[in-house]
């Protein structure tokens, strides 16, 4: 494996934070090497820098595009840390049902929810699954998930829909894969009408906000770490301007709001907190 100098680390680290707002602080270096060292094979560079210098001077992006997939981590599994499902399906939903459905309008009362970072898909589907399990089904609701990444890879999965028994394992039990899932030889596809609650995008939480319109629920979960403080809080205010005002925001279990508690009041169910406007 090629090593990567003190100079090189410093012009990759600035130019993945420019592309994708991933901030890799010194120590990061064997991130780099390991996650960029096939891309280097693959596009023949002897060198970090002459990656770097092909990538700059690809106007099909190509290389940048599969630095970001490189350098992006897609670490998820169906219904991570279990809490946020039970705070949608028992609290957050049942709330913005009842609240809707006391408006009286001629539509069907809708459900918007983002995830903000979705990676290859399995939170998406496993929040579809959620509200299927509590009757919320797009036969009597307008439903609306939407997720997004910053990864063309994580979000051409996700679209795809089709684990392998490695993912699947990973925090779905045989009830859930058995009545939401269509086994493929090694493969496990989810099936239709829970794949069609779902769409999925393209998108950099460091770019405006452009075009998503508001929510009722956004989660933000573990993907903050990766952000700088003065990045950290441009997404948050960027979260707030998108956010219903009585919407609901979910973060990791393990994050703070930190210097952005000002725009959001933080509130308790049971063992979850969630967020919602100040």
């Amino acid at each position: 494996m090629i090593k990567i100098t003190p100079a090189e680390f410093d012009i990759l680290s600035k130019y993945i934070l420019d592309i994708s707002g991933i901030a890799l602080s010194k120590g990061k270096e064997y991130l780099i090497e390991t996650r960029l060292n096939p891309l280097m094979e693959q596009f023949g560079c002897s060198s970090y820098s002459e990656l770097h210098r092909k990538a700059k001077s690809d106007f099909k992006k190509e290389i940048e595009n599969r630095i970001i997939d490189a350098i992006s981590t897609n670490e998820t599994y169906f219904f991570r840390d279990k809490s946020p499902f039970t705070l949608i399906q028992h609290k957050i939903i049942p709330d913005i049902i009842d609240r809707k459905t006391k408006s009286r309008t001629m539509f069907k009362p809708s459900v918007r929810l983002w995830s903000a970072a979705s990676s290859t898909g399995q939170e998406i589907y496993s929040i579809a699954m959620a509200l299927d399990e509590i009757g919320i089904s797009p036969k009597n609701y307008q439903i609306k998930l939407l997720g997004t990444d910053i990864s063309d890879a994580a979000i051409a999965h996700a679209s795809y829909g089709k684990y392998n028994k490695f993912e699947v394992a990973r925090g779905l039990d045989k009830k859930r894969l058995d009545k939401y899932f269509i086994q493929e030889d090694e493969y496990w596809r989810i099936k239709d009408e829970i794949r069609a609650m779902a769409q999925f995008k393209k998108m950099n939480l460091m770019k405006p906000f452009v075009g998503l319109g508001k929510f009722d629920i956004i989660l933000c979960r573990n993907v903050m770490i990766y952000f700088t403080e003065q990045d950290r809080r441009k997404i948050y205010q960027n979260i707030a301007k998108t956010l219903e005002p009585d919407g609901y925001l979910i973060i990791g279990s393990t994050e703070s709001l930190g210097n952005n508690s000002d725009l959001f009041v933080s509130k308790r169910y049971l063992n979850s907190i969630f967020y919602q406007l100040t």
